[in-house]
């Protein structure tokens, strides 16, 4: 396995564990089962978006690093478009009833920018350090110390979280289930950033060996 893909597999771990948890804590928050079939399915096919279009951002950020090119404004812009394609696919898995979603890239374009400027940063930054055979895990320690770990996957994980809440906002449903989305769209970021928080310390303590 190359490191870039060995990078793209722990930040799907990293992303589904976060779904994981957000949907426990739904759970536990909002007696909404009627709501929570669509919802799991919605999130999971959403993990799947992200864990793609991230895997996209840690390819070109292996290639500048071969090329020696730091990742610059224009790279991000060019990942950034070439996102829709995957978002075109997963709106094909989603969309359809009871649910029907318009992407809005105005609102969308600027948080998923920053998210992946942030990723491509960071992914530069560690694969330009891995030299040898060291681990992943050892390359991400001497890399980023646990305290600048966690926080730089805090902010990962809030911009996913906003963008998932954008996401759950262009959700439509039948009129009579809207209220439902509203409920659940209106807890979701709130629930995320909990779940973030946590995630984060877990997964940088657990790296550490804290």
């Amino acid at each position: 396995m190359d490191r870039s893909t060995a990078l793209a597999r722990l930040n799907r771990r990293v992303l589904e564990a976060y779904s994981h948890h957000t949907t426990q804590r739904l759970r536990a928050s909002l007696p909404l089962p009627l709501a929570l079939p669509w919802l799991d399915r919605l999130l999971a096919l959403n993990v799947d978006k992200e864990a793609r279009k991230d895997a996209l951002v840690i390819a070109r950020a292996a290639e500048a690093v071969a090329a020696g090119h730091a990742p610059d404004v224009p790279m991000a812009k060019a990942l950034l478009e070439a996102s829709k394609a995957i978002d075109r696919q997963f709106l094909g898995q989603a969309g359809g009833a009871p649910l029907d979603i318009l992407i809005h890239y105005d609102a969308v374009g600027p948080v998923r920018g920053a998210r992946i400027q942030l990723l491509l940063a960071t992914a530069y930054r560690v694969l330009s350090a891995w030299q040898g055979r060291r681990d992943l895990r050892r390359i991400l320690m001497d890399t980023l110390p646990a305290p600048e770990l966690e926080n730089t996957l805090l902010e990962l994980l809030i911009l996913y979280a906003r963008e998932t809440q954008v996401l759950g906002e262009a959700v439509r449903m039948p009129f009579l289930l809207a209220p439902l989305r509203q409920r659940v769209v209106g807890g979701l970021y709130t629930t995320m950033e909990t779940a973030a928080r946590g995630l984060a310390r877990e997964v940088a303590s657990g790296l550490s060996g804290r």
